[in-house]
């Protein structure tokens, strides 16, 4: 594999144009937003070796650490990290935790949850980004790796992630930072726990996380239109394997409308966690973080949006490759840097 990501390396490092040459011949346009050269030619690279005949969790799960240890970064300098276990009711989940040598002692704890639909995605494949979090917020990172369906259907990785994050308030001193309070954040299906997360607290009278970073979120299911459209063949998120993860997901179709899976459709987002939401032009997701956002600025909601036009849905596993996907992970980490110092942390 060593060899394999030093020759994908040198083969993204020759400049956009021959890169678009050798990748279709001409630039990808979508929305008026044009695709970075680097994920056009590993989108034209993928689609060559063809679909599988019978798409299954577990070539999709090792298809995600193929990609994950080919394109992602290393972990930051100056960052250590240490793989745990987390207790928790009737059940043990695996996690990591990130600890900055630049730790601030009154940043709180950061939650993050991985990518992948439910089904796919561990704490390989959010590594590089948990570890830039901690060092550019001088905060603690701890990376949960929730239960994945179609063994453990919703809400399964759902209640992980709940569960897990009132662990960390829990035991926010032993990772140096303050007793009581964290952060949530996540990727995709990790953003969809995480604003899902904030609402539960809401619903049990508990105290809000102190921020909800949400990239890329999947806000509600049912959406069909916008983006889920212009963007539905995009890489590596098309609209055909969000379907597919669903029906592995939901044991019942119907569930798309419960509130503990389209976030979006909940009738008011008052009082909700100060948020940032990010996302990427060419991700059938893109619409609808945009409006969750729009939503969460109407119910006076403090929010950060970006949308980083010229990426795909799951950039955060690209930092290796993608020299733009880096700089975005990096703006993000300091735009939540920034809103940890403006409120105290």
């Amino acid at each position: 594999m060593s060899l394999q990501k030093t020759i994908v390396n040198l083969l993204l490092k020759l400049p956009d144009p021959l890169l678009v040459s050798m990748a279709g011949g001409k630039p990808v346009v979508r929305d008026g937003r044009t695709l970075d050269a680097r994920f056009q030619f590993i989108a034209y690279s993928v689609a060559k070796r063809g679909a599988p005949p019978v798409l299954t969790p577990e070539f999709a799960r090792q298809g995600t650490e193929i990609l994950t240890m080919l394109f992602g970064g290393p972990l930051e300098p100056g960052v250590s990290c240490q793989d745990r276990q987390l207790e928790l009711e009737g059940r043990t989940i695996q996690a990591r935790s990130y600890r900055p040598s630049n730790q601030n002692p009154q940043a709180p704890l950061f939650v993050f949850y991985h990518f992948g639909g439910g089904v796919v995605g561990s704490l390989e494949t959010c590594h590089a980004f948990c570890s830039i979090l901690a060092k550019t917020i001088g905060c603690p990172v701890l990376s949960v790796d929730y239960r994945l369906a179609p063994e453990h259907p919703w809400p399964a990785g759902l209640n992980d992630a709940i569960d897990s994050y009132l662990w960390a308030r829990e035991h926010a001193a032993e990772f140096g930072a303050p007793a009581g309070l964290a952060a949530v954040g996540g990727d995709s299906m990790g953003g969809n726990f995480s604003a899902i997360l904030a609402q539960e607290m809401q619903r049990r009278e508990l105290a809000q996380p102190f921020l909800q970073l949400l990239i890329y979120p999947a806000t509600t299911i049912l959406a069909t239109d916008g983006s889920m459209q212009s963007c539905a063949d995009a890489y590596p998120l098309t609209a055909e394997i969000m379907a597919w993860f669903m029906a592995n997901y939901l044991p019942d179709p119907n569930l798309g409308a419960d509130l503990r899976v389209s976030p979006a459709l909940a009738p008011s987002l008052v009082g909700l966690a100060p948020a940032i939401v990010i996302t990427a032009g060419h991700d059938p997701l893109r619409d609808q973080g945009k409006a969750y956002a729009e939503a969460l600025e109407a119910a006076d909601v403090k929010v950060h949006y970006h949308c980083y036009d010229s990426l795909a849905h799951g950039f955060t596993a690209y930092t290796g490759a993608v020299p733009a996907a880096d700089r975005a992970c990096r703006e993000i980490a300091a735009i939540a840097a920034r809103a940890y110092r403006a409120m105290g942390g």
